[in-house]
């Protein structure tokens, strides 16, 4: 359930209405936006009486949360969140741009990707130094070593570093060295790995899963969430579908449909959406007229003899263009991008 402050109600108030929820043995969320403050409360709430709460000083309104996502939820907090990953805030009026090798495969081969995608004007360095492979056979990433190059590059070139963990062993190294870590789609529902996540507070990028519904991603948000950390921007990569021309089918749908459903910021991977390198800049323009709030792109300096997924990767010279035609969609949308 959701109680909604008065623009003018005092702190006394909301701790007044915190305290009433706590007696009732509830877990409750306090968030406060610009116009006012909205209280959250978990547990067993079916048994209370709204009007108890309705009548108590400070209080606009009382709402039951239907949906089994409580702080993920739009009705928890009506505003957009946003979601600052150092200096940079993903979900605001910026769109920002997160571009870089699918793998971490040198010092020189990420330094040149990076040089490039920052004067191009992404904002963020991607990167893998832990990478899930279908195959135990295929190249599973550089490891630390990997990290410490993707925070030398990025510092060199005023990038923030987003990079994925694949374990709960591998958490406290990425906290170490990244400014976002990513939950991979194979990772959606480790719920194990999701309470650890929500122990932390480094912002995190949760990638819908394979075949996930808008309704268990969201779930796996409220993972995150009930454990503290609510610095969580959602990414649709692309579902499963009887399609086999693309690797995946970027459901661009899912990014007005989740804006409604929830206050979270949400950002789109044409890359893995699609698996196809031509396809890429087209589904990029599509998301972001779709409203979505970033895009994870995957560059590469040489794609044609990258690691991984060199297929589905852009060359430098299509991350420029890409960047431009980004530039002519923007302002149209009312929105910016560096």
């Amino acid at each position: 359930m959701v109680v909604a402050m008065e623009q003018w109600a005092t702190e006394e108030q909301i701790a007044a209405v915190i305290a009433r929820l706590q007696e009732h043995k509830l877990d409750v969320h306090r968030s406060t936006g610009t116009s006012r403050t909205v209280i959250g409360a978990i547990g067993e709430t079916h048994m209370l009486d709204l009007q108890a709460f309705e009548v108590m000083p400070g209080v606009a309104e009382v709402v039951r949360i239907s949906e089994p996502y409580k702080l993920a939820s739009r009705t928890f907090k009506r505003e957009d969140s946003i979601v600052h990953v150092g200096d940079v805030p993903i979900g605001g009026k910026e769109i920002v741009v997160i571009a870089g090798p699918c793998s971490v495969e040198s010092l020189d081969q990420t330094r040149r990707t990076a040089e490039r995608v920052a004067a191009a004007g992404a904002r963020m360095l991607r990167g893998g130094a832990f990478k899930p492979r279908t195959s135990p056979y295929s190249f599973s990433g550089l490891g630390e070593e990997g990290l410490e190059i993707l925070r030398t590059v990025a510092d060199e070139f005023g990038l923030k570093v987003a990079t994925e963990a694949m374990d709960r062993t591998q958490i406290d190294a990425v906290v170490a060295y990244a400014d976002m870590l990513q939950v991979g789609a194979r990772n959606m529902q480790n719920f194990t790995f999701l309470r650890e996540l929500g122990k932390t507070r480094i912002p995190i990028m949760l990638k819908r899963g394979l075949s996930a519904t808008y309704e268990e991603w969201l779930m796996s948000a409220e993972y995150i969430m009930a454990g503290g950390n609510h610095n969580i921007v959602l990414c649709e990569r692309g579902i499963r579908t009887f399609e086999t021309y693309t690797r995946n089918t970027l459901d661009i749908a899912a990014i007005p449909v989740i804006k409604k459903l929830s206050h979270l910021p949400i950002i789109a991977d044409p890359s893995h959406g699609t698996g196809r390198r031509d396809k890429v800049i087209p589904m990029a323009r599509a998301a972001i007229a779709a409203g979505a709030d970033g895009l994870l792109v995957e560059a590469h300096v040489d794609p044609d003899h990258a690691f991984s997924d060199g297929v589905q990767t852009l060359n430098l010279d299509q991350f420029d263009e890409l960047m431009g035609q980004l530039r002519l969609i923007t302002p149209v949308l009312g929105r910016t991008i560096r």
